[in-house]
């Protein structure tokens, strides 16, 4: 049984930094494909950042030069360092692990941020 659990997020001033953690089990962890998404109240969920198993990492405008996305293929742990936070960082942040052999994407229940003004 595949299980995806994202931990990390809470209360944070804009200027501030965090770091999300999203542990999976059960799961070829090191052939999977990973991203971190968020969904803020009201809007849409959109992708923050991506990091395929063999690929390079991508992120979305709005995030480049202060997320980084990491993965930990011992631990079958994927990251998302967060610098300088905005209030518009403000969601709760989920990461899919998606399986390369199933094609089917696993998500836990995400880590909600807050970023204060």
């Amino acid at each position: 049984q595949v299980q995806v659990v994202e931990s990390g997020g809470g209360l944070v001033q804009a200027g501030g930094s965090l770091r999300l953690s999203c542990a999976a089990s059960g799961i070829m962890f090191s052939i999977s494909n990973l991203g971190w998404y968020r969904q803020a109240p009201g809007k849409q969920r959109e992708l923050v950042a991506r990091l395929p198993s063999g690929g390079m990492t991508n992120y979305a405008d709005s995030v480049k030069g202060r997320f980084t996305i990491s993965r930990d293929n011992v631990r079958k742990t994927v990251y998302l360092q967060m610098n300088n936070v905005k209030p518009a960082d403000t969601a709760v942040y989920s990461c899919p692990v998606h399986s390369t052999i199933s094609g089917r994407a696993y998500w836990g229940p995400g880590t909600q941020v807050t970023v204060s003004s």
